[in-house]
């Protein structure tokens, strides 16, 4: 790709979106892309802990905890922390905190899910998972992924489960039985939206419809190498079988699915890995359910982050008030992708603040705190991307469209700390295959590098330094 960028030579766009691709396409779900994060952590280090164990916390080491497989908090230790309880006059060296999400829209199969039909053909009963645009899963290869729990001889346990082949389709009704599909029609997801899984060879044969070890079943249990009666239960998506790829005329775009939001996550790790050593405790935060609402265990709205930062402070030997003092001096970059203005509909994007794809990253505002960014953080984040040589711009709902939200507004519900919310200008959001900019990634990932190599002291509301 012939493009200049102001991004500093440690990310170079074509490599990081080489990789950026590759992890997207391992990851077809949150479990997966939690795993792989995981071993990326541990490539570069990093001590798995888990939260039901006593954790004792070293200076100068990366440590990370995942909850439910589904979501996964980082942090590294400062090298020198003699001044945290051992001076109760001295600053408490805060949290730098970047938190993304790594569910994406998609179709949960429900349970008992064979549904045949003239005892020839079988579908899969699916649900959907999130707010998405329907209409790309149609006519597309598709497989599943997830985990199922296996009843064991020493009780349950989880296994991972992904199909690495085309498997199924959600045919469309040709257009010579519904000539008015092009002028608008309303999908029904019970009846439209059902992958088509297998033939039957013979009538009546096989293929059972009441939940029973039928054909899908028997080909999980073939995957996971157990016997179809051992599956106890199951959490199943159907993901896009369509790999990433670059494309435009000099390879100025990304294209994949679930760019919303592994993309930040992704650029996140890698700023979190890069970064050097500072003295406030660098915090890399990943959750899931952010697009079913984040009320769950797991989401911005359970209390892992706080629980982490709880655990961290007292291992550091802090007490309840070093916490209090801790948070005071803390900042948290919600990561979330932003809309791009889109060619086709400029009518939509608000008259003065329009994003554009490889233009920067966005920073995201909203006068009903759907975004948590205000100027006090707005201007740190701006700062920040300066000191990186990264380009920023801005993005506001048009005043007579009402926006979704993100998880920072969560987040900070949890953990009461300031908060930007940014993101990376993409096309096609909540799509099976959206479309983001060929520089964003290196452009977030040199910024939260800077960020977390820096430490955020405040000194008081609204004043603030950065060391």
């Amino acid at each position: 790709m012939n493009m200049e960028h102001t991004c500093a030579d440690h990310f170079d766009p074509d490599e990081i979106n080489r990789r950026l691709l590759s992890f997207l396409d391992r990851s077809p779900v949150s479990f997966y892309a939690v795993r792989n994060m995981a071993e990326e952590l541990e490539n570069a280090g990093a001590v798995r802990l888990f939260e039901g164990d006593r954790w004792k916390l070293l200076p100068g080491r990366t440590y990370y905890v995942t909850r439910n497989d589904s979501s996964l908090i980082a942090f590294r230790i400062p090298g020198d922390t003699s001044g945290d309880a051992a001076d109760p006059a001295g600053l408490c060296p805060g949290f730098q905190i970047v938190a993304s999400h790594c569910d994406s829209p998609a179709f949960k199969i429900k349970s008992n899910a064979e549904i045949t039909t003239e005892k020839k053909y079988v579908t899969l009963n699916a649900e959907k998972y999130g707010g998405m645009l329907c209409e790309p899963w149609f006519d597309r290869p598709l497989s599943v992924a997830g985990r199922i729990m296996v009843r064991t001889d020493k009780g349950v346990e989880t296994r991972l489960v992904c199909i690495d082949r085309d498997l199924m389709i959600i045919p469309h009704l040709a257009i010579h039985m519904n000539r008015e599909v092009n002028n608008g029609y309303k999908i029904n997801v019970q009846k439209d939206m059902l992958p088509l899984f297998a033939e039957i060879p013979h009538a009546g044969e096989t293929g059972a419809s009441d939940g029973g070890c039928g054909l899908f079943l028997s080909l999980i249990a073939s995957e996971a190498g157990v016997r179809p009666e051992d599956i106890l239960d199951t959490d199943l998506f159907l993901y896009n079988r369509t790999k990433g790829t670059v494309l435009g005329l000099n390879g100025e775009f990304i294209a994949s699915g679930r760019l919303d939001d592994l993309q930040c996550a992704y650029a996140s790790l890698q700023g979190f890995l890069a970064a050097a050593p500072s003295d406030s405790i660098s915090v890399h935060c990943v959750y899931d359910n952010e697009e079913v609402g984040s009320g769950t265990k797991q989401g911005a709205a359970s209390t892992f982050l706080s629980d982490v930062l709880h655990r961290i402070n007292l291992a550091l030997g802090g007490d309840e008030e070093d916490y209090r003092r801790r948070i005071q001096t803390s900042f948290l970059v919600s990561a979330d992708n932003a809309h791009a203005l889109h060619p086709n509909y400029t009518e939509k994007t608000d008259p003065t603040n329009r994003p554009f794809i490889n233009g920067g990253i966005v920073i995201k505002y909203s006068a009903n705190q759907k975004y948590t960014t205000d100027a006090v953080s707005g201007a740190l984040f701006r700062e920040i991307c300066r000191r990186a040589g990264v380009p920023c711009q801005t993005f506001h709902n048009r005043s007579d469209q009402a926006g979704g939200s993100t998880l920072g507004n969560i987040s900070v519900s949890q953990v009461a700390v300031n908060s930007v919310d940014i993101g990376l200008a993409q096309l096609a959001m909540h799509s099976a295959y959206e479309t983001a900019g060929a520089l964003d990634t290196a452009y977030l990932a040199e910024a939260l590098k800077v960020f977390y190599s820096l430490s955020v002291e405040a000194r008081g509301d609204g004043d603030y330094r950065l060391c």
